[in-house]
C-alpha cells in the first residue's frame, strides 16, 4: 500500500508504510536518531494509537479512514528564529490542496489548526530539532479526516462530511495530491531564503486564511475571558490580538479560543 511516487522533487520519493504505530512522529524521529531519515521521507499509517495534537491532545482517528503522516524535511535555511515561517509553509501546502474541495471554507486556525467553517478537519504538529542556530531536522505530523463521519467531539468534521461526495475518498489518491500540494509551498519557502518577496506572499496568504482574521469574539487567557480581534501575527509566531485600547501578543498555549456556545 502507498508504493506509488508522487510527482514531485523531495516530498513523498520514499515512503514507510505501518500498518499500525503510536505516533508516526515518533516513527520519524527514530529514524533520524539512528541516522535512516531522508528530507522528504513520508512515514504513514491505516492506525494511529497514541498521535499527540498541538496542545499534547490525543487526536482522534479511526483506523483506515484517514490520513496520519509525518513528513521528515531539513529546513537548514531557517534560524530557530525563524520556526513559524515553516508552520505557515505547511499550513498553506495542506490547505491548498483542502481547498480545492471546499473553496473559501477552509480556515487555518492559529497556530496550525485546520478548520472548515467552525469544525476541526485537521491538525498539525511540527516537532523541529536545532544545530547551532538552525534547524536542523524538522518532523511534520499531519492529521486530516477524510472518511471518518463520526466522532466524539462535536467540534470536529471530515472531508467526506463537508463535500457532496457520494463515495469514499481514495487514501491513496488523496495522499498523492496532498504531498505535490504540500512540496510546491516548502519549495517556495526554500526559495525565500534569497527572494525576501516570496515571504510576503506567504504572510499574506496565511493571513486571508486565517480563523476569524479581524472579526470580534471571545478568547480566554490566564482564566479571564475577553474581546478581541485578531490583526496579526508577529515573525516568530506570536498572535496579536486587539482588545480595546491594548495589542495583547500570545504564543502557544496562552490564549485560547472560545468556540461554539461557551
Amino acid at each position: 500500500m502507498y508504493n506509488f511516487r508522487p510527482k514531485t522533487l523531495i516530498i513523498g520519493q520514499k515512503i514507510k508504510y505501518l500498518p499500525s504505530c503510536q505516533s508516526t512522529n515518533d516513527v520519524a524521529a527514530e529514524l533520524i536518531a539512528a541516522d535512516e531519515a531522508m528530507e522528504g521521507l513520508v512515514v504513514i499509517t491505516d492506525n494511529q494509537t497514541a498521535g499527540r495534537g498541538q496542545r499534547g491532545n490525543q487526536w482522534e482517528a479511526r483506523a483506515g479512514q484517514n490520513l496520519t503522516i509525518s513528513i521528515i524535511l531539513q529546513p537548514s535555511f531557517l534560524q530557530a528564529s525563524e520556526q513559524f515561517w515553516l508552520n505557515i509553509a505547511v499550513s498553506l501546502g495542506i490547505s491548498d490542496w483542502l481547498e480545492t474541495y471546499v473553496h473559501d471554507r477552509l480556515k487555518i486556525k492559529w497556530p496550525n489548526d485546520l478548520y472548515i467553517d467552525e469544525r476541526k478537519i485537521g491538525g498539525i504538529l511540527i516537532e523541529n530539532t536545532l544545530q547551532g542556530y538552525s534547524i536542523a531536522w524538522s518532523v511534520v505530523g499531519i492529521g486530516l479526516n477524510i472518511n471518518q463521519t463520526q466522532f466524539s467531539n462535536p467540534n470536529a468534521t471530515s472531508l467526506l462530511n463537508e463535500t457532496p461526495n457520494d463515495s469514499e475518498f481514495v487514501l491513496e489518491e488523496a495522499l498523492h495530491l496532498l504531498l505535490t500540494s504540500f512540496e510546491q509551498r516548502y519549495l517556495a519557502l526554500r526559495a525565500s531564503r534569497t527572494n525576501g518577496a516570496q515571504r510576503n506572499v506567504l504572510k499574506a496568504a496565511y493571513l486571508q486564511r486565517l480563523f476569524r482574521y479581524q472579526e470580534e469574539h471571545d478568547f480566554i487567557a490566564d482564566n479571564e475571558r475577553f474581546r478581541g480581534i485578531i490583526v496579526g501575527v508577529s515573525e516568530t509566531g506570536l498572535l496579536a490580538i486587539q482588545s480595546g485600547e491594548r495589542l495583547r501578543y500570545f504564543g502557544f498555549k496562552e490564549v485560547e479560543f472560545v468556540l461554539g456556545n461557551r
